[in-house]
């Protein structure tokens, strides 16, 4: 790939490759945009098909976490790293503690958390290197439940847009993916009466949903064949393509992973279906309040009242792209793009 053509594509300032072969470390770092404040985004461990692919994957991640933050009104940039192996494997001090000093040569530009594949104990590895590292045991720690209960907020309001009333009960959701953040979500939709079908690759997580909700299980392609009234996508990004586009069965999709569409071509073609499409860094913000309460000094609460805006904020956007014929993805970066503009521009006071 041409790596500084794929920067220029969405005016990427920075990115980082990294190795420390006394541990097999091989990590990648990218900024998108600091107008805002000091790029925040999370370290995601997971074993690429290829480099090109995780350069990709952090860079689209990295835009993702710009705009999410500046839709969210929060004081900080877009940035995302993602370490390249095997998830699993338990030797974990030296390799997040080589993360770490990388991220401690970058002065404060990059801040970092948990994300897929890692955790707020290696955070605490990572944190023996560098101050900038949020999603800490005994502060925010685990961005899950106020991730999920912005997703449940912003399916509400999705329903609210759709049907007339943001009651999700007796609704039907598809559920793709069963980490925590889908297992929080699942929990809120059960308590409000949502029947659920849930899916994963990994049977544990699945039967915990299964258990707790008493969630229908399918097998994980079987997911978007599956009649129901919102579709969930909450592992892996991507799975709105060309081959789900034609086996969906759903009025409303809404869910917390990131780039849910494989490419943005995917998002008109939601709207020339009649189906309403919750920006993914929109609804999916309830994380990066988390970790921003935790460098802020916030409490749970605080930030579980700042997630819970995602409700109006998603409502916002709706009116917009109706107004204005446009997708709702679309709507959703110029409210981004808008604010990063906005705050560019301010110039200083003259004494």
């Amino acid at each position: 790939m041409d790596v500084f053509k794929s920067m220029s594509a969405y005016q990427h300032e920075q990115l980082v490759l990294c190795h420390e072969p006394s541990c097999g470390y091989f990590g990648i770092i990218a900024i998108h945009d600091t107008t805002l404040g000091p790029a925040l985004g999370g370290t995601r461990f997971w074993n690429y098909e290829s480099t090109d692919a995780a350069i990709t994957d952090a860079l689209r991640l990295a835009r993702g976490m710009s705009y999410k933050s500046a839709v969210a009104g929060l004081n900080l940039g877009g940035g995302k790293s993602v370490i390249v192996g095997d998830n699993k494997r338990r030797d974990r001090e030296a390799l997040f503690r080589a993360h770490g000093r990388f991220i401690e040569s970058l002065k404060g530009r990059y801040i970092t958390a948990e994300d897929v594949g890692t955790s707020p104990t290696d955070m605490e590895y990572v944190r023996m290197e560098t101050k900038h590292v949020a999603g800490l045991h005994g502060q925010s720690g685990d961005p899950s439940p106020v991730t999920a209960y912005g997703v449940y907020v912003g399916m509400k309001a999705s329903a609210k847009v759709r049907w007339g009333s943001d009651s999700l009960a007796g609704k039907h959701v598809a559920v793709q993916g069963c980490g925590n953040v889908a297992h929080y979500l699942c929990e809120f939709l059960h308590k409000e009466g949502a029947k659920l079908t849930v899916t994963d690759i990994d049977q544990e997580k699945v039967k915990r949903v299964v258990s707790a909700t008493g969630a229908t299980a399918v097998a994980p392609e079987a997911i978007y064949d599956v009649a129901a009234d919102v579709y969930s996508p909450n592992a892996l990004g991507a799975t709105i393509n060309d081959e789900t586009l034609k086996r969906l069965k759903v009025e409303i999709i809404a869910g917390g992973a990131n780039n849910q569409l494989a490419e943005e071509r995917h998002g008109e073609a939601l709207e020339r279906q009649g189906l309403l499409y919750a920006p993914d860094y929109v609804i999916n913000g309830g994380g990066v309040i988390n970790v921003y309460g935790e460098v802020m000094g916030w409490d749970h609460d605080r930030a579980k009242r700042k997630a819970a805006q995602i409700y109006d904020t998603l409502l916002s956007i709706y009116a917009t792209a109706k107004a204005q014929g446009i997708p709702s993805f679309r709507a959703a970066d110029h409210v981004a793009e808008e604010r990063i503009k906005a705050m560019g521009n301010l110039g200083g006071i003259r004494v």
